[in-house]
């Protein structure tokens, strides 16, 4: 269509091919071989953790910029690194953690990766970043797994050397069709872009397994100052029937405060119309920002990858904050870019451990997650494990492990559980529509 804007960050389907795997295999080899020059002095520093030597990882997102930032993860891993380290370590060896601003730009994205492989991390741990194109084939070709990515590209789901702890887009629009099979006329509200043409079939999916319609799907520039416009064609498209009033959702990003704007001056005359929306777009601080329970977000269903922030679950996490970074606004412990980070350094936390006073490498961290190593969350996730083809590698995600979903509403203001434990979106994304 003329005129309209593309980026790279996609949820194109697809599975790597055996020659790309083995390429990704070969690169893997080679860092081995590298640690082993490193062992004779000819290398210094690549090895990464042998005796007593730091850990180098990386932790990178954006910062400071004018579409989504999540500063909160890169200062939650240097609070992470303080913490560890003020107990010892991990098997007594000091963790480094390198962070970097990926400034929400290929350029940048690709220039954190180069750093890590530079700097010889032994991986980049739960990570933010909407450019997988242009950071992947760094971190492939120095053999560096990825950690705990935030799941907002398809690479994510798809590299074989990326360990995500979460369902991402996916998991949380099919669960959030799902859960609102009830209402009326649905509206999904979302960037006119190569990554907005992945939302609808991924929100229908989970309307059509609770037997509703498909949504009605609406484009809108992810970078517009207003959306008068939009706010009102969705009220008119969910109230096509008196008395069966539908639900609006938006999902545009760091502009859904911009939408939502429009959408309270627009909903004067439509009342009954409910909202519903993915976590990470709104959070706590969204509902009080925009009026709590009298604000439009009231009675919202709002999909997660992980129980409420007061769940006790989180208790570790709040720990972390509490001894070494009390004081960092940054670091909210209800951002699912912080949890995602604290369930990030948990995998790799075990992952090191498992490896006992051998060699930490990136070879040797991504060989310990892919000889099937079960790793426990306490709870914020199922068991994690990772196989290069596991249950979705059929519509494309063959990395995708833990499709669960938490169920919450806005109740008097507050962002409450709707449903106890998970929904796992499994088989609503083996029926998704994503290939086209």
């Amino acid at each position: 269509m003329t005129g309209r804007r593309r980026t790279r960050s996609t949820f194109l389907p697809g599975l790597l091919t055996r020659h790309a795997r083995h390429g990704v295999l070969c690169a893997g080899a080679a860092v081995a071989c590298a640690s082993l020059l490193a062992g004779c002095g000819v290398v210094p520093g690549t090895t990464g953790g042998v005796g007593d030597d730091p850990i180098t990882v990386m932790t990178w997102a954006p910062q400071d910029t004018k579409a989504t930032n999540k500063p909160g993860m890169p200062a939650f891993a240097r609070a992470y690194a303080r913490w560890i380290n003020a107990k010892g370590g991990i098997n007594g060896r000091k963790l480094n953690v390198l962070t970097c601003n990926d400034h929400n730009d290929s350029v940048a994205a690709a220039k954190c990766a180069r750093q890590a492989a530079k700097e010889n991390a032994v991986a980049v741990v739960g990570s933010y970043s909407q450019y997988a194109d242009s950071f992947f084939p760094s971190l492939e070709g120095a053999g560096i797994p990825y950690i705990g990515g935030y799941g907002i590209t398809n690479a994510e789901f798809t590299s074989p050397l990326s360990y995500p702890v979460n369902g991402g887009q996916p998991a949380l629009l099919a669960g959030l069709g799902k859960a609102l099979a009830d209402c009326g006329p649905v509206a999904l509200i979302r960037p006119d872009t190569i990554a907005g043409d992945q939302l609808p079939p991924l929100l229908d999916s989970g309307l059509k397994a609770g037997g509703h319609q498909a949504s009605k799907d609406q484009r809108a520039a992810e970078d517009a100052t207003e959306y008068d416009g939009q706010a009102a064609r969705a009220l008119r498209a969910t109230t096509t029937t008196p008395g069966d009033e539908g639900c609006v959702v938006p999902a545009l990003g760091d502009r859904n405060g911009t939408y939502m704007d429009s959408f309270r001056r627009a909903r004067e005359d439509y009342p009954d119309v409910r909202t519903a929306a993915v976590l990470g777009s709104v959070d706590q601080t969204v509902i009080d920002a925009t009026g709590g329970a009298s604000g439009p977000y009231e009675g919202s269903y709002i999909t997660g990858w992980y129980p409420v922030a007061s769940d006790p679950r989180w208790d570790g996490m709040k720990q972390v904050i509490r001894d070494e970074a009390f004081d960092d606004n940054r670091i909210d412990p209800a951002d699912a870019g912080v949890q995602t980070t604290w369930i990030a350094y948990t995998v790799f936390r075990k992952v090191v451990e498992s490896l006992g006073s051998g060699e930490v490498t990136a070879d040797t961290v991504t060989e310990a997650l892919d000889n099937g190593l079960r790793i426990g969350t306490g709870g914020l996730t199922p068991t994690l494990r990772w196989r290069f083809q596991d249950r979705l590698a059929s519509v494309g995600f063959p990395r995708l492990v833990n499709a669960n979903v938490t169920l919450q509403v806005v109740r008097e203001g507050r962002l409450v559980s709707a449903r106890k434990g998970f929904v796992d979106t499994t088989r609503i994304l083996q029926n998704a529509d994503v290939n086209y």
